[in-house]
């Protein structure tokens, strides 16, 4: 069995399985009481002037306790931030990076005007976003019941989220993360195509990151 879930893992490609299991070691960590929430969550205050930076990072990795929420989250992150960086970002680690890095520091910016403590879920939207905008007639089924096409599935998970949650709160994150996947494509392939006729600084990793990544 070991051996199975170890070869499952490695076939995932790397910035998706890197977050993946930071994820799952993070709610581990608050399950066994290792930390609490409390250390891990974002504020401006906390992190900055508290002197706290790590939470600028933790609060993107903590998708809350153990629960059906949790098992939710991870499954459709997992499944279609894999399926983006396998076809739209194969080879091209370090731009699906910067792609998840410049989102993060959007979401930093805007995360008052929702008071969310955690930015894991938003984040997570971003890479389905994305990828169901550049899949349009690609048929989502969703849990075999309902059947439906990729362009409305950020919308239903959010509405599955809502109803898992029972409150507006969860629904607000999540939306929040559509609209900074729906920038981040509109940068990549309206903006670049339409507009400028070539990458820009936002649609492509900077060269040190690339260096980093082993790709320049």
């Amino acid at each position: 069995m070991p051996v199975g879930i170890e070869a499952w893992v490695t076939q995932i490609p790397p910035v998706t399985r890197t977050w993946l299991i930071l994820s799952i070691l993070t709610s581990l960590a608050v399950q066994c009481q290792l930390v609490t929430p409390l250390q891990l969550y974002y504020s401006y205050k906390a992190a900055f002037t508290n002197l706290q930076p790590w939470r600028a990072v933790t609060t993107f990795l903590y998708f809350g306790s153990i629960s059906l929420d949790f098992v939710f989250h991870m499954f459709f992150f997992m499944r279609y931030s894999r399926m983006l960086e396998e076809s739209s970002f194969a080879n091209r680690k370090a731009d699906y990076f910067w792609l998840l890095l410049v989102s993060a520091v959007l979401l930093l910016a805007l995360s008052p005007l929702v008071n969310l403590p955690f930015l894991s879920s938003p984040l997570a939207f971003v890479p389905i976003y994305l990828w169901s905008r550049r899949h349009p007639s690609t048929p989502i089924s969703l849990f075999g019941l309902v059947t439906i096409t990729a362009p409305y599935l950020p919308l239903a998970l959010v509405g599955l989220a809502w109803i898992l949650n029972g409150t507006w709160r969860a629904a607000a994150g999540d939306l929040l993360g559509c609209a900074v996947g729906h920038l981040g494509w509109f940068v990549r392939d309206v903006w670049t195509r339409e507009m400028v006729g070539g990458p820009t600084m936002l649609s492509d990793a900077p060269d040190v990151l690339k260096r980093l990544f082993g790709e320049a």
